[in-house]
């Protein structure tokens, strides 16, 4: 079964241009186009996609609102990307802070745009885990402020958070630590659990943030 993605932008070319490389995948599918947040939650609704390709900055409902009103509204809500202009942009880590899944520079290759929707639908790595992190470092606490003391984190799976942080996959972790990557899912599912954490996205915000990790 294909992938099935919404595109949201306010700029018909980048939708056209969007369209033609994700149609172009035999695993990939646009099944509908939105101009702004304004048209999102319905279209979720009605299409069910996957995956939302979603712009930061929209002339009415912004990406970061429109996000969180899938996240609140939609039970099975799809993965969010979302699309910008500028890498170090503070929407973008408001957008991720409210439950986006990563995200995408506007001026990305076909490949790497391919390469990120299959990632978030995947669910086992980050989406461009160096851009995060330098977002999360302009943001984050001062180490030693937190540390995620209060989630009772065992020795393991805070290992396995600062691998998350970097950017490894469980394929990865499991490598790394010499364990299964069965192993792994479940330590992964026990560090999104304490942290209550969607995904490996928030958790790994929530660990810069506390001071847990730093950048570099």
């Amino acid at each position: 079964m294909s992938v099935k993605v919404l595109l949201v932008d306010d700029e018909e070319l980048i939708r056209a241009g969007l369209r033609a490389i994700i149609d172009a995948e035999p695993d990939l599918e646009v099944v509908g186009e939105a101009e702004d947040g304004t048209e999102v939650l319905p279209l979720v609704t009605r299409l069910a996609p996957d995956v939302v390709l979603m712009d930061v900055r929209m002339p009415v409902v912004d990406g970061i609102q429109a996000t969180r009103h899938i996240l609140d509204r939609v039970p099975a809500a799809p993965k969010i990307i979302v699309v910008t202009t500028f890498e170090n942009d503070d929407y973008v880590y408001d957008a991720l802070r409210a439950g986006a899944n990563g995200f995408l520079l506007k001026r990305a290759r076909p490949a790497e745009i391919v390469r990120a929707i299959r990632v978030v639908v995947a669910g086992d790595s980050l989406l461009f885990p160096e851009k995060i992190r330098l977002l999360a470092g302009r943001h984050g606490l001062e180490p030693g402020r937190s540390g995620l003391r209060e989630a009772g984190l065992t020795d393991r799976e805070a290992e396995v958070l600062r691998l998350m942080a970097t950017g490894l996959s469980n394929v990865e972790i499991s490598e790394r630590l010499f364990v299964s990557v069965q192993t792994v899912k479940t330590h992964v599912g026990n560090v999104l659990s304490k942290l209550h954490a969607r995904d490996r996205t928030q958790a790994v915000i929530t660990a810069y943030e506390s001071g847990f990790v730093t950048p570099g």
